[in-house]
């Protein structure tokens, strides 16, 4: 039964997520954290920090960590299929419709009123890692509950990724040492 539902849930989330891993964050949440309780949101944020670190798609990425959780390798495999298969048949179908009509003006018109959507998602799941990160899992924007030392290494990794323009993988590698730098010495 685990599986069916590990299976079919992310076949829904990738049924329904257009614009890449990024956009999908927010309907992996709704499924993992809010209807099946599969994570907390905790465990959430880490899932998209390790899905983030290792190679391959964040989406696939995620499928795959939170079926390895649950039930270990065949759940990793059945999430991981239930992601993919919806993709492998879309992309099949409008490769073939976009090739015959791909001149069409309606057709640019759809794919052109898709974009503002994508742009949504991907903020709409940034604002939530943000507010995991500065302020809990309760997510209560409050100045005394907010941690300064998260917010320093956001506004740290902002100014290397944007002034600076250091790679993005060096920059999650210096902002994880930085926290373990930080809680390490809490400790001493």
């Amino acid at each position: 039964m685990m599986y069916i539902q590990l299976f079919l849930s992310f076949f829904q989330i990738s049924l329904f997520s257009f614009g890449g891993g990024y956009a999908a964050l927010p309907l992996i949440q709704g499924q993992v954290v809010n209807v099946h309780h599969w994570l907390s949101m905790t465990e959430f944020t880490d899932l998209i920090t390790i899905s983030q670190m290792t190679p391959g798609p964040i989406a696939i990425n995620a499928a795959t960590f939170v079926g390895m959780k649950l039930t270990g390798m065949p759940g990793a495999v059945v999430a991981t299929l239930g992601y993919i298969t919806p993709s492998c048949i879309i992309v099949t179908i409008i490769a073939k419709l976009y090739l015959k009509y791909r001149e069409m003006d309606m057709l640019q018109g759809i794919l052109g009123g898709i974009r503002p959507a994508v742009v949504a998602l991907i903020g709409s799941a940034g604002i939530s890692i943000l507010q995991t990160a500065f302020w809990g899992v309760s997510g209560k924007m409050v100045i005394s509950d907010t941690s300064w030392l998260m917010v320093g290494i956001f506004v740290v990794c902002v100014i290397l990724l944007r002034k600076v323009k250091m790679n993005p993988i060096w920059v999650m590698v210096l902002a994880g040492v930085m926290k373990v730098l930080v809680a390490m010495a809490g400790k001493i």
